[in-house]
């Protein structure tokens, strides 16, 4: 065999001979072992074969050698995430939603920047969401409600200009509203349900042209009601009730049409609003909750 032919073969084997058989790079394959147990993968509803190829993983997804989806989703994953989960720096989608996964995120979650979806919504997490979140440059769903989140809403969130879904709901968040939320052009649904933010809402909220669900009730806000909010024209559930406005006059100025659900403090507007047909349109108090109600 010619020196030719012989770094050829090299070549194939080292790169991609063993990617062909439905294996990933030592690194990521020991990035999802440390993932199996940390979470006592032997208790998983759908457990891995660790001696069979990476491929027959339930919920990795592959491509061209590299692990780009782990959907992991109500599988009884229950302890914390590896540091190492950081190295699947392919990772398009990550979705480990309603288990029971503690303890606080990686640091080098942030490395992640492939991601566009981000889904551990349902778990018991604790600490604040790291400030490199701004990383995640194509991420289009952020979603964590429901766990023990604490510390502020990163500012750097407003870097993420493809973000569609941002639900924080049903935390420990303190705070306010960041400012920088306003630059996410392209953001559909604002969930802040259930924390413990306070001030104002920031006019900058106005921007959002493409929302169409805003969720900020049950948690101490206060002030007047920006109003910037009659810009929202894609607006269609609207739920601020439960926090400590002093003045709901924007409100007053918005179209009463364009809204499925409207949740307020000001009992004045409720005649107005109660005209829309809630039974054809009441989502069961918003997506951001019924996921809770079916725990």
């Amino acid at each position: 065999m010619n020196r030719i032919a012989i770094f050829f073969f090299y070549l194939m084997f080292s790169t991609g001979i063993s990617f062909a058989s439905g294996q990933v790079s030592p690194k990521e394959k020991a990035a999802l072992v440390d993932l199996y147990n940390n979470t006592n993968g032997s208790e998983w509803n759908s457990s891995w074969d660790l001696t069979a190829p990476v491929n027959s993983w339930k919920g990795v997804k592959i491509e061209k050698g590299h692990v780009v989806g782990l959907t992991l989703f109500m599988n009884n994953l229950e302890g914390t995430l590896p540091e190492s989960i950081g190295n699947l720096d392919h990772l398009s989608e990550l979705n480990l939603a309603f288990n029971q996964i503690t303890g606080v995120l990686p640091e080098d979650i942030v490395k992640l920047e492939e991601l566009k979806i981000f889904r551990l919504e349902m778990n018991r997490i604790k600490g604040s969401i790291p400030t490199g979140v701004g990383n995640f440059e194509k991420l289009e769903v952020f979603s964590m409600f429901n766990n023990f989140l604490t510390g502020q809403i990163p500012e750097s969130f407003g870097k993420l200009k493809n973000l569609k879904e941002l639900n924080l709901s049903s935390n420990n968040i303190k705070g306010t509203i960041p400012k920088s939320l306003g630059n996410l052009s392209n953001l559909e649904a604002l969930g802040l349900f259930e924390n413990k933010l306070e001030g104002q809402i920031p006019a900058e909220i106005g921007n959002l042209a493409q929302l169409k669900e805003l969720v900020l009730s049950n948690n101490q806000l206060g002030g007047e009601i920006p109003a910037e909010f009659g810009q929202l024209a894609s607006l269609k559930i609207l739920q601020l009730q439960n926090n400590r406005f002093n003045s709901f006059n924007a409100l007053h100025a918005m179209d009463a049409n364009q809204f499925l659900v409207f949740d307020t403090d000001d009992t004045t507007l409720s005649p107005k609003f109660n005209d829309i047909q809630i039974d054809r349109t009441r989502m069961a108090d918003t997506k951001f909750e019924d996921e809770n109600e079916n725990e």
